[in-house]
């Protein structure tokens, strides 16, 4: 159990920069700068956080529902 929590704070606290970006911001950020590549990567990750944080929400809903239910059993 501890091993898993161990591996998980690992990843999060040492992983390194990424940078992605889709082939249209690719083309924008070649004909761009350094600043513009910045900003656009910096949105990208910005945004990809959203969907995470909508499933962990819906994990932390249902896992608080199912152990309500089984403390009325």
């Amino acid at each position: 159990m501890y091993k898993r929590w161990i591996y998980i704070l690992f990843f999060l606290f040492f992983a390194q920069v990424i940078s992605a970006q889709c082939a249209m911001c690719r083309a924008v950020v070649e004909q761009g700068g350094e600043e513009a590549a910045e900003g656009i990567n910096s949105g990208i990750i910005y945004l990809m956080i959203f969907p995470y944080l909508i499933i962990g929400a819906a994990i932390f809903f249902l896992y608080r529902s199912w152990k309500k239910r089984s403390q009325t059993k």
